[in-house]
C-alpha cells in the first residue's frame, strides 16, 4: 500500500455556504478515513525554515507557498493507487466545502 499526503485547503466562507447535510458526511468520511488508519491535522501557523550551506538556521514566521485559498489542514492516507488516493480525498471537507485537496504520493528517500 502506497502512503500518500493530502494538503487541504478552503476557508470559512466556503466551508458556510456548503450544505450542513454535505459537511456532515465529508466530517463523517473523515472519520473514517482516521478509522483507517490516517493521520489527520489542522494547519497551524507556519515558520520558514532555511539552513543555506549549513552555515547558519534562519526562520521567518508564515507560509512560503501562495494559493488563493489557505491551508487548511493536511493527512497522511493510505491507498492502493493515486486513484483510490483520489477518491478517498474527494469525500473530505475542503473538497466538498467550495476548497480543494493537493494528493502527493509520498515516495521514499533514496538509501
Amino acid at each position: 500500500m502506497a502512503t500518500f499526503v493530502t494538503i487541504g485547503y478552503g476557508d470559512r466562507q466556503g466551508y458556510d455556504t456548503t450544505a450542513e447535510a454535505v459537511r456532515d458526511a465529508a466530517h463523517a468520511h473523515d472519520a473514517r478515513l482516521l478509522e483507517r488508519g490516517a493521520t489527520m491535522g489542522i494547519a497551524g501557523t507556519p515558520t520558514q525554515v532555511r539552513n543555506h550551506d549549513g552555515a547558519r538556521v534562519e526562520t521567518a514566521g508564515g507560509p512560503f507557498m501562495r494559493a488563493d485559498l489557505p491551508v487548511a489542514g493536511f493527512a497522511l492516507i493510505e491507498a492502493e493507487t493515486l486513484e483510490e488516493a483520489i477518491a478517498l480525498a474527494a469525500g473530505s471537507p475542503c473538497a466538498v466545502a467550495h476548497g480543494v485537496i493537493e494528493v502527493w504520493p509520498l515516495q521514499t528517500t533514496p538509501q
